[in-house]
């Protein structure tokens, strides 16, 4: 209740700001995406708050997803930011624009980027040690159940992870489960820690589920670009081992934003998310059953040291008495 009582404080306090004098006058119309999924409209609530309050926008959310966001880029010239775009869920379309000039990257919006693996509970890796490498698993396959968590059939992940599979030749250590959703694979990490039991598969940040479980990630093997790439294509006939490289996930924006508006662009150019923050707030978000809008309000309320150095001088001064 007084998590509750302090985000409905939060949330006066920006009603009240939202109403004060001259709060709109220093900058006109943005439009920014509202992606369909937790992570990115947390960071988009987020800014929405600093552009609105700090530098006296007026933004206009639009809801969207990868696919259609850089369609509209490439058809219509906007919205004028797009956050959370995964850069290898692009394809051709994005450098296309990018070498036209018509888009240009602010900021890489996680640090690493986006982690992708394969993991086992932190208990499990505290009891046995030699779980932290591929091999140790695949030489005591009971120690993780048995069983490899696949992703769902349709994903990303799904081509790569097969393509690992076949060059580890896993399935002659253990089964492959391959989920039917993504929801029934994070319910299997929570079933996992219920019980302590052992578990072993795909998972990706910023999730609120590696921001509620404790997970370590196993070492599958260096990091090599190429062979990553190619894993990202169905039925080659020679995948190679490769750990999962950061996952590069931008905010991008117009070049016409950044002529008409450059201190929005410099501000969006500086708001970047340590991915075990971002998991933190999303794990928050889940337990108190909280709307985009409230998760942003508690980071906001609790990370002021990270985001008040995202702002120039004047947003900064407009926002002092919420930098603690």
């Amino acid at each position: 209740m007084r998590i509750k009582a302090k985000l409905y404080a939060g949330l006066a306090l920006i009603a009240m700001l939202s109403s004060a004098p001259g709060a709109h006058a220093a900058c006109g119309n943005v439009s920014i995406t509202e992606m369909n999924w937790a992570s990115s409209q947390i960071i988009t609530e987020v800014s929405k708050f600093l552009l609105e309050q700090g530098y006296g926008c007026t933004v206009e959310k639009v809801p969207s997803a990868t696919t259609t966001s850089v369609a509209s880029l490439a058809e219509n010239g906007e919205p004028d930011i797009v956050t959370e775009l995964w850069l290898n869920s692009t394809g051709e379309v994005f450098s296309k624009l990018e070498e036209e000039g018509k888009v240009a990257r602010l900021t890489d919006v996680f640090n690493p980027g986006g982690v992708e693996g394969w993991w086992i509970p932190k208990y499990l890796a505290d009891a046995h040690p030699e779980l932290l490498t591929i091999e140790g698993v695949m030489a005591n396959p009971e120690l993780v159940g048995g069983r490899f968590n696949n992703c769902p059939d349709g994903w990303g992940c799904r081509i790569v992870n097969d393509n690992l599979i076949n060059a580890l030749s896993l399935r002659d250590s253990m089964d492959v489960f391959d989920h039917g959703s993504g929801e029934t694979l994070g319910a299997s990490i929570a079933s996992a820690y219920e019980d302590e039991a052992p578990w072993f598969g795909y998972y990706w940040a910023p999730t609120a589920v590696l921001g509620k479980y404790p997970m370590v990630q196993v070492k599958i093997g260096e990091i090599d670009e190429e062979a990553h790439l190619a894993n990202s294509n169905a039925g080659i006939d020679n995948p190679a081992v490769s750990d999962f490289p950061p996952a590069p996930v931008l905010t991008v924006a117009t070049a016409a934003l950044a002529e008409r508006e450059p201190a929005v662009a410099e501000l969006m150019g500086k708001v970047s998310f340590d991915i075990d923050v971002l998991n933190s707030v999303l794990a928050w978000q889940d337990a108190e059953s909280a709307s985009a809008e409230e998760a942003a309000v508690h980071f906001i309320s609790n990370n002021s040291d990270v985001w008040s150095e995202w702002l120039d001088d004047s947003a900064r001064e407009k926002l002092a008495q919420l930098i603690k």
